[in-house]
């Protein structure tokens, strides 16, 4: 695919360096020739210093032939127009980075189709939807639902109290076991398990199961003793942090600490009057104290800085605090922070990159997502007529290595897959797969 990305920041960089790596024929584009440069020669694509709004620009940049512009510069308006511009010089699909939620509904979905715009894209939104999944559960790191939580993915890490440490997996209850362990994150390494594997001391095992059987999991994990989450103190007043608080259900609390006073009037316009706003240092340890940090059970750190809110999320588990979660924007962080026991780290370019990721496959693939820590991804396929993962059992379908599925929804029932389940057309299957595999795995439901 010929794959245009307009704006070389954080996403439009991240971007272009995981579709490079796939072998695609990527052009970024930008008018900062500076943010060009620091690209380098490591990556096998083409730069173009040009703005995304110019004419001439855009055929210099080879729009006309394109399959996929996508504009991805902080700018909205710059983004927008940038799509109309391509769709009517040729591009086959436009893909536009927004900060406005009402553009996002859907009975405004035709109109900008109308206009040349396919697609839109907010990754605050998104990383705010992924915080709150975390935190409706303590002992849950990762939380993923599937055709409207029929299926369920989790991730959780293995302490002293497991009940399944040190037991190959083959011995965990045979085949009618409730759940499907399709990967164990084991320090810098991801591993798809067989039978012979053991879960391990502090393992982040990845679970696939359906809501029922949740507490079954907790169990059997040794989770039974952490609190449920009711009062959640945020760190820094950001655009996340503000969709954030909107999304939380009705019974949690929110307090939001921010340390310019200009941001926190504009955020008591912005979120409803039981949303506490606080002016301060989050970094404040008295300060934390006064606001009753020891008695919030997540804290959630989100300010511009990454190294801020690693270091805030430790202090929080210090004073008590049993769920954190850190927004890190920084990728050479991410496995610091990991191996410094934050619970859950939120990357809004990860998370963008799934969402746009998806608009590049063949296959019907309604849902991908990015495991941050793992360096694997989730994807749901809906299987089309003919296609040749129907035509054998599972264990005979030849997945590449690295995949495994995780389980299928059925008439909209969740089921856990064995060797021998045959898939059938319109199955929705949630395939696990290491790295940026997706694409090898969508022939298989073509």
């Amino acid at each position: 695919m010929k794959i245009i990305i307009a704006g070389a920041g954080d996403v439009g960089t991240h971007l272009a360096k995981l579709l490079s790596r796939e072998k695609q024929d990527i052009i970024l584009m930008d008018e900062d020739e500076e943010k060009l440069s620091r690209m380098g020669n490591n990556f096998d694509l083409m730069t173009v210093n040009f703005s995304p709004t110019s004419i001439s620009g855009l055929k210099e940049a080879g729009v006309p032939g394109a399959d996929l512009f996508i504009a991805v510069t902080p700018n909205e308006s710059q983004n927008m127009t940038a799509c109309m511009l391509a769709t009517k010089l040729g591009a086959k699909k436009t893909v536009a980075r927004i900060d406005n939620y009402e553009y996002l509904l859907p009975k405004h979905k035709e109109f900008f189709a109308t206009l040349g715009v396919d697609s839109l894209i907010y990754p605050e939104m998104l990383a705010a939807k992924d915080i709150v999944d975390a935190v409706k559960m303590s002992w849950i790191r990762q939380w993923w639902e599937f055709a409207g939580g029929a299926l369920v993915l989790l991730g959780t890490k293995m302490r002293e109290t497991a009940e399944i440490l040190n037991v190959p997996l083959h011995e965990l209850g045979g085949r009618n076991i409730p759940f499907h362990i399709v990967a164990i994150k084991r320090g810098n390494e991801t591993i798809i398990p067989r039978g012979d594997d053991v879960i391990q001391l502090y393992d982040i095992v990845y679970f696939t199961t359906t809501k029922k059987y949740i507490p079954y999991i907790r169990k059997i994990a040794g989770k039974e003793n952490y609190a449920d989450i009711q009062n959640v103190m945020i760190m820094g007043g950001s655009r996340i942090a503000v969709r954030t608080v909107q999304y939380l259900p009705e019974y949690m609390n929110a307090k939001i600490i921010e340390s310019d006073i200009k941001r926190c009037n504009r955020l008591t316009e912005l979120v409803d009057d039981d949303v506490i706003i606080i002016n301060g240092d989050g970094r404040d340890l008295e300060l934390l104290n006064e606001e009753g940090i020891k008695n919030m059970e997540a804290f959630v750190a989100l300010t511009g800085s990454s190294e801020t809110n690693i270091l805030a999320c430790l202090a929080a588990k210090r004073m008590g605090v049993s769920k954190t979660v850190a927004e890190v924007e920084n990728i050479d962080y991410i496995s610091m922070a990991e191996s410094m026991d934050i619970g859950t780290v939120i990357n809004k370019k990860f998370i963008a990159a799934s969402h746009i990721y998806q608009m590049m496959l063949d296959a019907d693939v309604s849902n991908v997502k990015c495991l941050t820590f793992a360096n694997a991804d989730v994807a749901e396929f809906v299987v089309k007529a003919g296609s040749r993962i129907t035509r054998t059992p599972v264990k005979d379908a030849g997945l590449p290595k690295g995949a495994t599925i995780g389980g299928l929804i059925r008439n909209g029932e969740g089921i856990l897959v064995t060797g021998n389940t045959m898939i059938q057309e319109n199955d929705h299957v949630v395939v696990f797969c290491l790295g940026m595999m997706i694409k090898k795995i969508e022939k298989y439901f073509n």
